[in-house]
């Protein structure tokens, strides 16, 4: 019979990560052990004491009247609006920068001339680094306006379809600008993500295939891609994640509360977001009014939670076949 192989782990006298049963573990070691897992306690700590925070803050809210709830309708009814417009305009907002992200990612890693690539990486870097409000100035001023008239057009020739119902919105102050300044904002993250995994795909990869006759996409198709997927998840969960609870920049595009569920992405009515609302409403709110917002809050709390729990059962689902292997 063959001889198994023996890993270090499985020898005799052996300890994790190699290190022989017995052997003193230097100062230095000792000290960044530590100080690694005392970080991720803090961080479960914290995490812990904001959803605390939150619950009890929002418990007056979850058991209140429905009559002395802002609006008289109860807190679900309150929540539903701007928790449907958080959802929608981040999905939507996704849905268009993932794409250019993995197509911007590719041409910085695999097309561009390497003085080129790094010029690019740093601009879109740099294009993180932007406050909020310069974009929500950036789509009331500049975007708004451009976008009243293809509105206008969509509205007329594409109406029967719910996104595009009408009417369009005269000032351009529509979701459809908020949805877009969203996608621009979570732009520089995803890019950065999903490019550092395109550079790190295994150099002997692309070479088999490129030896076996592939052209450069179909390279790129069957191994940067596969190699590169839980970092596109990752960084499209990470842009999500900024989306759903960015505040500003939607505020000043949208401006007003409007507690309507509507699918129309081009009309003067609008769901506005849980972030937005709250700073919004915030400064004029006391009380019980308080206590709802909070609640509103919490949430956006759980929302955020389960995309980032859900994003990472999915990319602990391809672990195991990272294309290095």
């Amino acid at each position: 019979m063959p001889p198994t192989k023996e890993s270090k782990r499985d020898r005799p006298g052996a300890a994790e990560g190699g290190r022989p049963r017995g052997t003193p573990q230097r100062l230095g070691d000792r000290v960044f052990s530590g100080a690694s897992t005392g970080a991720g306690v803090l961080i479960l700590v914290i995490l812990a004491g904001v959803a605390a925070f939150l619950i009890a803050e929002a418990w007056p809210a979850l058991w209140a009247d429905s009559e002395d709830v802002t609006g008289g309708d109860g807190i679900v009814l309150y929540v539903w609006p701007v928790l449907f417009g958080t959802l929608i305009s981040a999905t939507f907002a996704l849905v268009i920068a993932t794409p250019l992200a993995v197509a911007i990612a590719l041409f910085i890693s695999h097309y561009a001339p390497r003085r080129v690539a790094s010029l690019l990486g740093y601009v879109i870097d740099l294009l993180a680094a932007v406050p909020s409000i310069i974009f929500g100035l950036w789509g009331v001023a500049e975007l708004a306006p451009m976008t009243v008239g293809p509105t206008e057009w969509l509205a007329d020739n594409l109406g029967f379809i719910p996104l595009f119902d009408g009417p369009a919105s005269a000032t351009g102050r529509t979701m459809l600008v908020a949805i877009i300044v969203l996608a621009v904002m979570i732009l520089p993250i995803a890019t950065a993500v999903i490019r550092e995994a395109f550079l790190q795909t295994p150099r002997l990869h692309e070479e088999a295939s490129l030896a076996l006759g592939a052209t450069r996409w179909e390279m790129i198709r069957m191994a940067v891609l596969p190699f590169g997927r839980s970092a596109i998840i990752g960084g499209s969960m990470l842009g999500l994640g900024r989306a759903l609870g960015e505040t500003m920049a939607v505020a000043i595009v949208l401006s007003a509360n409007r507690d309507i569920v509507s699918f129309d992405l081009i009309s003067s009515a609008n769901s506005s977001t849980i972030a937005a609302n709250i700073a919004l409403s915030f400064p004029e709110s006391s009380g019980l009014d308080v206590n709802t917002l909070i609640a509103s809050g919490l949430v956006l709390f759980a929302v955020t939670l389960l995309v980032n729990m859900g994003a990472r059962a999915v990319i602990n689902r391809r672990r195991e076949f990272s294309g290095a292997n």
